[in-house]
């Protein structure tokens, strides 16, 4: 019965999850295009999409040192509701678009980020085991990108055929995300609290201790190797979910641009809950084997699919609307390769992303309010850093920047992996070598 009552309460806080991001990822996704539209019908609004995206991930990066120790204080189903009602402000601040109240909503769902996902991944450690961390992991990541192909539905219908999007259509947009950000608040009220399990307790001290932990963490050797893996992670987040639907839209070569935002979204979730689904359903079967394979396979998806990207969209495409050819020899990009793209991006970042979770959950089960506020801010550092060149570089850079790290970091996550896997042997090892059983373990190292 204990089981069965974990295992609710990661549905539970998939859910609530899934709802709160059907909101806040679809707007992400449409952020620039929707503030270009405002721009043409308002002079006078100046704010830019990808510089208050910039902002909420720097705010994030800052505040993740101090959200371990308002988890000590709140726990985390509360501090997971104070987060997300930061997002639900935020989503309704477009039904009023001001350029000063962009720039403050943005610094305030900065700090509600740090919380909502320091507290969820504590909450995800506490009901799951080293069994069950990698299906739950999987199992809330499906449910979480779901929101990705929910909300985008909605864009799709309501953008399509649009070349500016109306003010009327914004507000049937926001009015409707922000009330669905409310429903996902109120259902994280509903979550179980966890139960003591032995050996997984994660039991907190003061706040002041908590922030220490989270320094002498962050500086430990396989947590920096980490922060690579980290930082890939933040840069292609950054790229799939603000800066590709922007090169999308802008490319007017494409027969109806702003229709691909939803589609895009749509394709970028189906990726997402595929992968996400497939390491939660076999993931007591894919854990024998490693996190690493899992890595590597997302690794050689991103590459691919970098690869086609820059065939596909002009160099220019995320500073604004473009006529610029394709590398192919007609010049014409084409729809299906962009929406392919779109579901590798999905897919090869779920395979990063649950292995992260897997791990951190993993290793670090006894201390994980501090490792998962650590991945957070390495991660929302470089979707800041990512967010704020963004208004200057061209497409080939980003791509550039992409490769370099997601070789660095598949290669520093591996490294670590199997140090955690050596560690693991040698603590159920006995005194010859052999396992617990007394058989001697075959996986390589």
């Amino acid at each position: 019965m204990a089981l069965e009552r974990r295992t609710l309460g990661v549905v539970v806080l998939g859910f609530a999850f899934m709802l709160i991001f059907t909101s806040f990822q679809t707007q992400g996704n449409m952020q620039q295009v929707v503030i270009d539209s405002i721009q043409k019908d308002d002079p006078s609004f100046t704010g830019s999409g990808y510089v208050s995206l910039a902002v909420v991930y720097a705010v994030f990066a800052t505040t993740n040192w101090v959200a371990p120790s308002c988890l000590t204080i709140l726990g985390p189903k509360l501090t997971m509701v104070a987060g997300a009602l930061t997002y639900t402000l935020f989503i309704a601040s477009f039904l009023w678009p001001h350029t000063w109240l962009l720039y403050l909503v943005s610094v305030v769902v900065g700090l509600g980020a740090a919380l909502i996902w320091t507290g969820q991944g504590n909450y995800l450690t506490l009901m799951s085991d080293d069994v069950t961390i990698t299906r739950n992991s999987g199992i809330f990541w499906s449910m979480l990108q779901c929101s990705m192909v929910f909300g985008n539905i909605f864009v799709f219908v309501k953008f399509r055929g649009q070349e500016v999007i109306s003010a009327d259509t914004r507000f049937v947009v926001f009015i409707s995300l922000t009330a669905v950000s409310v429903a996902g608040t109120l259902v994280l009220l509903l979550l179980p609290k966890p139960g003591s399990q032995s050996g997984r307790s994660d039991a907190t001290s003061s706040p002041a201790k908590e922030l220490m932990k989270s320094f002498k963490l962050f500086v430990t050797k396989d947590m920096l190797l980490l922060s690579v893996t980290f930082f890939y992670t933040g840069l292609e987040l950054s790229f799939f979910s603000g800066v590709y639907s922007a090169c999308l839209s802008f490319t007017q070569r494409f027969p109806d641009p702003k229709m691909l935002v939803g589609l895009s979204g749509i394709s970028i979730g189906v990726g997402e809950i595929l992968a996400g689904a497939t390491f939660g359903i076999f993931g007591s079967k894919t854990i024998k084997f490693g996190r690493d394979p899992i890595v590597l396979l997302g690794f050689l998806i991103h590459m691919v699919c970098f690869y086609l990207i820059f065939l596909n969209l002009p160099k220019d495409s995320p500073l604004g609307d473009t006529y610029g050819p394709s590398k192919f020899s007609d010049g014409q990009p084409i729809v299906w390769i962009a929406l392919l793209c779109s579901f590798l991006l999905g897919f090869g970042d779920a395979c990063f992303n649950t292995q992260v979770y897997s791990l951190l959950g993993s290793v670090y089960s006894d201390n994980s309010g501090p490792a998962f506020a650590v991945f957070k801010f390495v991660q929302s550092f470089s979707a800041a850093c990512c967010f704020f060149y963004s208004t200057s570089i061209s497409l080939h850079w980003h791509l550039g920047i992409l490769v370099v790290f997601c070789v660095v970091g598949t290669l520093t996550f591996c490294v670590v992996e199997w140090n955690a896997y050596r560690k693991a042997v040698v603590k159920s090892a006995g005194p010859e070598g052999h396992d617990d059983e007394g058989e001697v373990d075959q996986r390589p190292s």
